[in-house]
């Protein structure tokens, strides 16, 4: 009969002639032996149609299983090139049938900033979970209905903030946790664009809730906040508006300053009548980082003062967000963009432009 020291010596000799398999290999195999879940695509827009669908097809935890659109046209289109069936086709007022459909376990809300309440409320009474687009909502109340909405159908919310999955950002993010150029003192951010022509959505109120703030203007602030790893408690703020035709419904251009807790300040700006341009950076005791471009789909670029360079691979951002939301609805963990991290942004955003319109600073809640 074998002994225990020599079962021990094979066990060893055996463990140590086996290739070594990497953590990251053993999670990627572990995701693969589960199955992906079914990802329906409300409103098939272009974000839908060049960013969402092709990442979905790159994801290890996520399959695109369903469409929602007014547009038959639209869905015959997707239906030819992804294969899905008649049954899994909804339009926004027929969602409640998806309660039926066991092959969709979440809805992607790409619509129209004040239609994801509405759309979100469908698709958590048919029982499925949410991730939506930002910002989340148009308003506080209705952010909140949405969060409630989820809680009581005991779905998870989440909330399309893919920058925070990003090697870069999370980069910048470690540096400014571990206080490598020591505290941080100022923080600078902006996203400007030209919009383009009018008539457009986003230039309707009624159906963006804003303009260049709403739009572009919220990855300024989401990165202040997690950059700094607080919330604002006091914000002041100045609108510009050199085309009140164009602009007559929204907020053209827009700055605004950020005061923190620990004192860090954040100067943030953004436009709709401007050439491209979207950027951060870290101002501390003893140096600097930061991001330029910042918030661009791929081709961003980070930096330090001390001239170390930070060379991460680029991933799909896409991709990436949908797979962690995936992971947590089968883990049973918290988003780390969950509704609430949404709610907080429209909140600040409401202040912001009571700041604009008052002339005076306002004190975040």
């Amino acid at each position: 009969m074998e002994s225990r020291r020599q079962f021990i010596t094979r066990t060893a000799a055996i463990a140590a002639a086996a290739p070594f398999i990497s953590t990251r290999v053993t999670r990627a195999l572990a995701a693969s032996s589960r199955p992906r879940l079914g990802w329906a695509l409300c409103g098939l827009g272009g974000l839908s149609e060049h960013q969402i669908a092709p990442a979905l097809l790159k994801s290890e935890r996520c399959r695109l299983a369903g469409i929602i659109t007014d547009t038959p046209e639209k869905a015959k289109k997707w239906q030819a090139q992804y294969g899905i069936p008649d049954r899994s086709v909804y339009t926004y007022d027929t969602m409640s049938r998806m309660a039926d459909n066991k092959d969709i376990d979440v809805v992607y809300i790409v619509t129209p900033n004040a239609l994801h309440a509405e759309q979100t409320l469908a698709a958590a009474k048919a029982g499925k979970h949410v991730y939506c687009e930002k910002p989340m909502e148009v308003s506080v109340e209705k952010c909140q209905q949405m969060i409630d909405a989820c809680k009581a159908a005991n779905r998870k919310l989440g909330v399309a903030y893919r920058c925070q999955f990003d090697p870069l950002h999370q980069e910048c993010i470690r540096l400014a946790r571990s206080k490598e150029f020591g505290e941080l003192r100022l923080i600078d951010a902006a996203f400007n664009v030209d919009i383009g022509p009018p008539g457009q959505w986003r230039l309707k109120r009624a159906l963006s809730g804003g303009g260049a703030l709403m739009d572009v203007g919220i990855y300024a602030l989401q990165a202040a906040r997690y950059l700094s790893g607080e919330e604002p408690v006091q914000v002041i703020a100045f609108e510009q508006k050199t085309d009140p035709v164009k602009f007559g419904e929204v907020d053209q251009s827009m700055v605004w300053q950020m005061r923190f807790p620990s004192g860090v300040l954040a100067n943030c700006s953004t436009s709709y009548d401007t050439g491209v341009s979207a950027y951060f950076r870290v101002s501390a005791q003893r140096g600097w980082f930061g991001m330029d471009p910042a918030f661009f789909y791929a081709g961003n670029r980070a930096r330090r003062s001390d001239g170390k360079e930070i060379a991460l691979p680029e991933i799909d951002m896409f991709a990436a967000q949908m797979d962690d939301f995936s992971r947590c609805i089968q883990e049973n963990v918290p988003s780390k963009v969950s509704g609430e991290e949404g709610l907080r942004d429209v909140k600040i955003m409401m202040a912001i432009y009571e700041a604009a319109r008052t002339g005076r600073a306002v004190t975040v809640a």
